[in-house]
């Protein structure tokens, strides 16, 4: 299996934190998102004892919340002595509901709204990402009128570009977010920030994309940005105290997949920053990571029931479940890969071959092509493993679909976190 996480019981039913997901299937109903909390935590850990050993703690590990956002997150989060970075004033809401600190938020977004804006300076978030021009004239004008002075990064695009999907890659130079380097706008941007009154330029961002296998971006981007620090200071007098090199650290989807561990990301990076400061001779900054995928994404499974199975001669053979790209769009986007077992069946080999296909109006709506699993039959319970990033985020009432319950399991016990919408949920809002 892909996880510690996952195993087979003495029924021969599928496993997430030793809890038996066809009995969760019979309990909760599906579709239903399943995470472990144990392993959420132990992910957490991993990222923060790794900075201890190879940095002396002088870091800040942000979940990145998009990946996946509700109360109960921000709870574990906090737990665990995490901040979070969010990128609306949704995610910021809802972190602020549960009491999460202000001070280790940051607020991150290609667009934040003027209300956006005045929402996270009223509750004093530790940070603004200011990602363009605009923005950064915006926040000082605001703060201004609020009598604040924001603490701020400013979004940088380092100019490298990683092996993973073109939707997913965002620190070359065509991209929306941030400022680049190439062609000056990242140091008229740095000159900017410093004449501003309300403004506190505290450091710079970078994210060079997402599902990444590799450390060389990463060490890459140490030097990109440590150089640009090093000019900044030559020739503007200003010293960034903080460098946030954002996330991206992937995940194994498929058996055949090879993520670099945890506590060699970190090390990789954390060397790559102290040996280019040694060269710039420049005083080590505090580091931030923002991981999201890489906490929660494996630790979590989604379970369907199967509705039919129709095989068409020589072409393929559907197996329909009751969710889909409303659940998971994934794989509708950019032919995101997944494993898929028959909870039910799981001790029996995967040698049955089929589309998991989902049950909107959408000839585009499938999980899964010609993937292996066990040999499938009408109810049973179908588990697409590692779903943990970017599914009930993504999550959409097409078709007037109810978006589904997700439960947290904790060794074996299970807990209800999200609700499962009803069909009021859905015309609520309709006049």
């Amino acid at each position: 299996m892909l996880t510690n996480s996952i195993s087979v019981n003495k029924k021969g039913n599928l496993t997430i934190g030793n809890a038996d997901t066809v009995e969760l299937a019979e309990r909760f109903g599906t579709p239903l998102y399943v995470f472990d909390e144990g392993d959420i935590r132990k992910n957490c850990r991993e990222f923060k004892n790794a900075f201890d050993e190879y940095y002396d703690g002088n870091a800040r590990v942000l979940y990145a919340s998009k990946a996946f956002s509700c109360k109960e997150m921000y709870r574990v989060a906090h737990s665990e002595g995490l901040g979070v970075d969010v990128v609306s004033g949704g995610e910021l809401y809802t972190a602020l509901s549960v009491g999460f600190p202000a001070q280790m938020i940051y607020f991150h977004g290609n667009n934040k709204t003027p209300d956006e804006l005045e929402f996270a300076l009223k509750n004093n978030v530790g940070r603004v990402v200011v990602d363009n021009i605009y923005e950064l004239k915006t926040l000082n004008n605001i703060a201004k009128e609020m009598n604040k002075r924001a603490d701020i990064l400013l979004r940088i695009k380092p100019g490298i570009d990683v092996h993973t999907h073109e939707f997913i890659k965002t620190g070359q130079i065509d991209c929306k977010f941030g400022f680049a380097l190439e062609n000056g706008e990242a140091f008229e941007a740095v000159e900017l920030a410093l004449k501003e009154d309300n403004l506190n330029l505290v450091g710079v961002h970078c994210h060079i994309g997402s599902q990444i296998f590799e450390t060389e971006p990463f060490k890459l981007a140490a030097n990109v940005m440590i150089g640009f620090a090093k000019t900044v200071q030559n020739k503007l007098s200003a010293v960034f105290s903080e460098i946030n090199f954002g996330g991206g650290y992937g995940i194994k989807y498929l058996e055949s997949d090879d993520p670099v561990s945890k506590a060699a990301s970190v090390k990789a990076l954390t060397d790559a920053v102290k040996e280019a400061c040694q060269t710039e001779n420049y005083p080590l900054p505090t580091i931030v990571i923002e991981p999201g995928r890489s906490i929660v994404g494996a630790s979590s499974l989604t379970l369907y029931k199967v509705g039919a199975v129709k095989t068409i001669k020589d072409v393929r053979t559907y197996v329909s479940v009751d969710g889909g790209m409303g659940d998971n769009p994934r794989y509708a986007l950019y032919g995101a890969d997944y494993e898929i077992v028959v909870a039910n069946k799981a001790t029996l080999p995967r040698d049955f071959t089929a589309t998991v296909a989902g049950k909107c109006c959408e000839s585009g709506d499938l999980i899964q092509e010609h993937t292996k699993m066990q040999k499938v039959e009408v109810g049973d319970t179908l588990a697409v493993l590692a779903t943990g990033a970017y599914n009930y985020s993504m999550a959409s009432n097409y078709n007037r679909i109810c978006r589904p319950a997700a439960v947290m399991v904790n060794d074996g016990q299970a807990r209800l976190i999200i609700k499962r919408e009803t069909y009021e949920d859905i015309i609520k809002n309709d006049i």
